[in-house]
């Protein structure tokens, strides 16, 4: 892909709320060759990152973690973005330049601010243009975080692009409805539909109404979510760590939002996620060179409404592990 006429790197912004399957569509486009040119940055509110064990086909990758992009990480950004723009810059005449930087961001995060931090900033506005916003939409749970969740809307209405995920697991017409009432909420947004990352199509948009949603403006009484980091040592009992994890789900689904991390087993390295009350079928990680530095055996469970230290307790009680 060629760069941008006026000579600065295009920016591509992948949102959306935990869970949504952003990584899952990205580590597809990486696959099937698409962003192969980016350098490709993910951001992580928990301090231990998970998501980018996944994008190994990134030849290029720089983790941000600890803080989101939009607030508590926007300074790692900004400083990030300027280090990229100076290696850049000192590029010598004729080698092939950076033109495409893709930014994953925390499920938490609000594009928004992130885009108005590039665009306002005295050095990267002359060497960053924000191309896309892209979003992913939790098929499953889209609707009901439209309800209830402000910043669900805000990452909609800044979209772009809009990118269905999930679609084989949820009826036609709860996804034309989900169709309708995206295109209420951003109106010059495309919308496509993807299985697992690969592109599906979605059902014809016929009479389908829009859902009808309730105003959330004053919305500020709901307690923030946060991340828990929870070690997972050798002697912890699988069976009994399994039991723990589906009560907890069963218990406290509707405030757990996301679980997941990567623990090494006698089969290798498996990759647990759930996301609310649905855990997805493990996955085997392949043992990477680049990752000699990563911290294994580490769950992060990102909710709201309980205190990270009963989760912990919990979990050491029902496993024999959780240390923070």
């Amino acid at each position: 892909m060629t760069g941008n006429p006026d000579g600065r790197m295009r920016l591509t912004v992948l949102g959306g709320s935990l869970g949504s399957g952003k990584t899952t569509w990205l580590r597809h486009q990486l696959h099937a060759g698409h962003f192969s040119d980016a350098y490709v940055i993910v951001n992580e509110a928990a301090a231990t990152p998970v998501d980018d064990a996944l994008l190994t086909r990134s030849a290029n990758l720089a983790v941000l973690a600890g803080g989101c992009a939009c607030c508590d990480g926007k300074a790692d950004l900004i400083a990030l973005l300027r280090k990229i723009c100076d290696e850049r810059s000192r590029t010598e005449s004729g080698s092939e330049r950076l033109e495409h930087i893709v930014l994953e961001t925390s499920g938490l995060a609000d594009p928004g601010p992130i885009v108005e931090a590039i665009r306002s900033d005295p050095v990267l506005v002359h060497h960053i243009v924000v191309s896309e916003i892209v979003v992913a939409v939790d098929a499953l749970h889209a609707l009901m975080q439209l309800r209830s969740e402000p910043l669900g809307r805000r990452q909609i209405e800044i979209a772009d692009r809009m990118v269905i995920t999930k679609v084989d697991e949820v009826e036609a017409v709860v996804l034309s409805r989900l169709v309708a009432t995206l295109k209420c909420l951003s109106p010059g947004a495309t919308i496509s539909g993807a299985i697992k990352g690969s592109e599906a199509a979605l059902p014809p948009a016929g009479d389908a109404e829009p859902e009808n949603l309730p105003d959330l403006s004053g919305e500020t009484d709901r307690p923030p979510i946060f991340p828990t980091r929870l070690l997972i040592g050798q002697t912890i009992d699988w069976t009994a760590f399994t039991v723990w994890l589906s009560a907890l789900l069963h218990a406290r689904g509707d405030d757990v939002v996301r679980v997941k991390g990567v623990v090494r087993t006698p089969a290798g390295r498996l990759l647990l996620q759930s996301v609310r009350k649905i855990v997805q079928s493990p996955e085997i990680l392949p043992d990477q060179n680049n990752d000699a530095g990563r911290e294994d055996d580490t769950i992060v469970v990102i909710g709201r409404g309980y205190r990270a230290d009963d989760l912990k307790r919990s979990l050491r009680y029902f496993a024999g592990a959780g240390r923070a």
